[in-house]
């Protein structure tokens, strides 16, 4: 039995007469981007947080974020998005767990995904936070505490602008990775980009061009991300600091 192309079906009407199935997939890609884009700030913010954590004196904060990025890192991705999808609501007050349990859909799964894929992610930008901050030199942090910086004030000025220079590479790759991971949340419900091409391909029997169509949609939205990238590291590079050698160290 041989299979037939229909390139037109995109320009057909979808099954629940939302439009096209172009439409119809284009729609699950803004699901894809909303997601993406509100997990990512959730992803930096906390990241950064623990990744600095990682790097104070004070042992407490350096055991609190080693178990963080161990916890985090080391359950995978589908395990975590059902513990925030069925086993949280469970676990919070009651009249909490209810309410989430009563959100209306689409935002019953984009809720926890968007949590899920931010906690996750995070874990991965606290190593990278540790990590640059952890690859400047050590003459650094004590030139701020000599001119007389507080430990707050020469993270801030000092020590962050530095490494968030040095590992804007790996940031990129993550961003890129959580735009594929949102794939996940179909599991859960959320309608986004992977899951309507499923649904199309289900209604039309069309799967060849309803997953060609997805991947041209992927392609073509991690290409603009590294290229929105690739911009704010020349914008934000300082000679000397970033290249082929690394950080210099001064003489």
């Amino acid at each position: 039995m041989s299979y037939t192309w229909n390139w037109g079906i995109f320009w057909q009407g979808a099954a629940d007469a939302s439009g096209t199935w172009l439409h119809y997939l284009l729609g699950g890609l803004a699901w894809t981007l909303a997601t993406t884009l509100v997990a990512w700030v959730l992803a930096l913010a906390s990241g950064s947080v623990v990744g600095v954590a990682r790097t104070l004196p004070a042992g407490w904060a350096t055991r609190f974020g080693n178990a963080y990025v161990e916890l985090f890192r080391n359950v995978p991705l589908l395990v975590q998005m059902f513990l925030w999808f069925f086993v949280l609501p469970e676990l919070v007050p009651q009249a909490l767990g209810d309410a989430i349990k009563q959100m209306p859909p689409p935002w019953a799964a984009y809720v926890p995904a968007t949590l899920c894929l931010g906690f996750y992610t995070s874990a991965r930008i606290a190593e990278q936070v540790r990590a640059g901050i952890a690859s400047l030199p050590r003459g650094q942090r004590m030139a701020g505490t000599a001119m007389g910086l507080t430990l707050a004030q020469t993270y801030r000025h000092v020590l962050l602008p530095q490494a968030y220079r040095i590992i804007l590479p790996p940031l990129t790759s993550e961003f890129l990775n959580i735009i594929k991971n949102s794939a996940v949340a179909l599991t859960i419900g959320l309608l986004e980009l992977t899951a309507r091409a499923r649904a199309m391909q289900e209604f039309t029997f069309q799967v060849f061009e309803a997953f060609t169509a997805a991947t041209v949609l992927y392609i073509l939205v991690n290409a603009v991300v590294v290229a929105g990238m690739r911009q704010i590291e020349r914008r934000v590079a300082v000679p000397g600091l970033i290249g082929g050698s690394g950080p210099r160290t001064g003489h």
